[in-house]
């Protein structure tokens, strides 16, 4: 079902967003020093369950799109690849710095898990994001599109998992560290905004039909 080129530039495009610093990362990073080390654990899977959703309403939505014009899924795609050249360009001129100085507060379990859920599920413009991300590597001629989309969400929710999970165990001495090292968010913003912006313009013309 799967072309191998796919996979292997899904896994690369992944890796790239989910490293670069951006909103979910923060949020995480900022519960776990401010709130210790399962505040962290908890906001990351929290965020994880709302990239599933997006998934979810990505998969089926697309599916109906391309069941009604493949002229349309594949405008949808070409959206896609330019989405992801104007996130790579963003990166490169952005120059906001991560906040890390967060003082100690109390933890409520509940609130801080659906205040995960909720930061990723109401963002519209993650939401844009993986209605435009996903379908870049899905092939009509490899199976039911939802399905593919399901398990390339999947993947990345379990890559974003992973990583997050360790950046909220690890917050404390994590945010010791980038404190000390201010450039190094600034250097990533650069490197994964080259790479997406390389990434979007492959994925405008990249054929997986084969």
């Amino acid at each position: 079902m799967f072309s191998q080129s796919a996979i292997v530039l899904f896994l690369v495009t992944s890796v790239v967003l989910i490293l670069a610093p951006g909103p979910d990362s923060i949020y995480v990073l900022t519960q776990g020093l401010s709130r210790g080390r399962k505040a962290g654990l908890i906001s990351a899977i929290g965020v994880t369950l709302g990239i599933l959703v997006h998934t979810a309403f990505a998969a089926f939505g697309l599916a109906v799109i391309l069941m009604t014009s493949s002229i349309a899924f594949t405008a949808v795609k070409l959206t896609g690849a330019i989405y992801l050249i104007y996130l790579g360009i963003k990166a490169l001129i952005n120059k906001n710095s991560i906040p890390l100085n967060a003082p100690q507060k109390a933890m409520n379990t509940k609130k801080i898990f659906t205040q995960g859920i909720l930061s990723n599920v109401l963002n519209p413009k993650v939401a844009l994001f993986f209605m435009t991300f996903l379908p870049q590597f899905v092939s009509p001629n490899r199976g039911p599109a939802s399905l593919q989309m399901l398990t390339y969400g999947g993947l990345f929710a379990g890559m974003t998992l992973l990583y997050l999970g360790l950046v909220g165990y690890f917050s404390g001495h994590m945010g010791t560290w980038l404190n000390q090292k201010a450039w190094l968010s600034t250097l990533m913003q650069r490197i994964s905004g080259s790479i997406l912006v390389a990434l979007g313009i492959r994925l405008a013309f990249i054929n997986y039909k084969h």
